[in-house]
């Protein structure tokens, strides 16, 4: 790696040779700004507003701009000549435990390299003093063209610098908390607790950055003639929420589903999809339950149904009318029985009378 600064790190009267070497680095896509009439790129050139020519670089000084918008000239020579001890020297001030580094002044993060042999040992001994002592240093140095303030601490075997702001460079939170007073329910906080052991922890190496590679892709697909489909909008989530209890259940059955653990769905949702939260809406009274689908058409079947059981009671009479007419034949039949019968005894009886006379 390119060192970007050499000097020397002052501990005490200990000096370590160093190089300071870039310890991030920026994988942001960057655009040209084009003419998109004709597509040629658009370029800034440094044009002095008296004459309005353009200024090549060497011709080019620095000036500090007064309240009046009076330009007052400053040379190298004047920056040089000011008393700046950390100049080329990163000057160690104090050891402090890290809980006392303020998130907030963290800037720029540089690696510190050994810079020769001579200086390996004492590069050596700060780094495991460092890591003994389980504290950080807080130095003091001077880059590109102004003072500022660093925090060295080890990172594998390497001494780490983070550039800080000056504690009078961070704004004070005015304004920016919620206003009024807002009271919070344990039953909230427990639910808030939930999800943050449902989420438990990450590896950071796994995270990266999604809408850079989106940025690739369409580029590529762009460059090769092909057709860019637009990506389908998720839900922002700016919306207001209406109810803070469920929306923290649905967030921690979600992420549970999203880890595949065991019991991820809500109770009653088989599918543990995500309940949707609404406002809750007061009704007067109770509504009475509306028809269904089924019951509807149930009952438009009904009057055809009825019209087909119809001719079944009408042949049901019939047969009944039949049944009657066969049992008035075979009491007619009984009766010219019973009185072909009785007709026949009498015509016996004669008979006998006649023989015996």
């Amino acid at each position: 790696m390119r060192s970007i600064w050499n000097g020397a790190i002052s501990f005490g009267l200990v000096s370590i040779p160093i190089k300071l070497v870039n310890a991030t680095e920026n994988h942001s896509i960057h655009f040209r700004q084009i003419h998109l009439a004709d597509g040629g790129r658009i370029r800034y050139r440094k044009v002095c507003e008296l004459d309005e020519e353009e200024v090549a670089g060497g011709e080019i000084g620095k000036a500090y701009e007064d309240a009046d918008g009076t330009m007052i000239p400053i040379t190298d020579e004047d920056l040089a000549q000011l008393p700046l001890p950390t100049a080329k020297t990163i000057e160690i001030v104090a050891f402090v435990p890290a809980d006392q580094i303020d998130p907030l002044q963290m800037d720029a993060a540089y690696y510190l390299s050994a810079n020769g042999v001579p200086a390996a040992k004492p590069y050596t001994l700060l780094r495991e003093a460092l890591k003994r002592s389980n504290k950080v240093a807080v130095a003091k140095y001077a880059l590109r063209g102004r003072e500022r303030l660093g925090m060295l601490r080890v990172v594998d075997d390497v001494i780490a610098m983070h550039g800080l702001l000056w504690p009078d460079e961070i704004r004070a939170p005015e304004g920016v908390a919620p206003e009024g007073d807002v009271t919070v329910r344990d039953a909230e906080l427990d639910l808030a607790d939930a999800l943050m052991d449902t989420l438990g922890e990450v590896d950071m190496d796994s995270l990266h950055d999604d809408y850079r590679e989106a940025v690739e892709e369409l580029i590529a697909a762009k460059a090769s003639g092909e057709t860019v489909r637009p990506a389908e909008s998720g839900d922002a989530g700016g919306g207001k929420v209406i109810d803070l209890i469920a929306a923290l259940e649905n967030s921690v059955q979600a992420a549970k589903k999203s880890r595949g653990e065991e019991g991820a769905g809500a109770e009653g949702q088989g599918d543990g999809e995500m309940a949707d939260v609404h406002p809750i809406k007061k009704t007067s009274g109770k509504s009475s339950p509306q028809p269904t689908k089924k019951s509807t058409a149930a009952a438009k079947k009904s009057p055809a149904a009825a019209k087909k059981s119809t001719p079944k009671s009408t042949g049901a009479k019939k047969s009944t009318s039949t049944t009657k007419k066969s049992t008035a034949k075979k009491t007619a039949t009984k009766k010219q029985t019973s009185s072909s019968g009785g007709s026949g005894t009498k015509k016996t009886a004669s008979s006998r009378k006649r023989t015996s006379a």
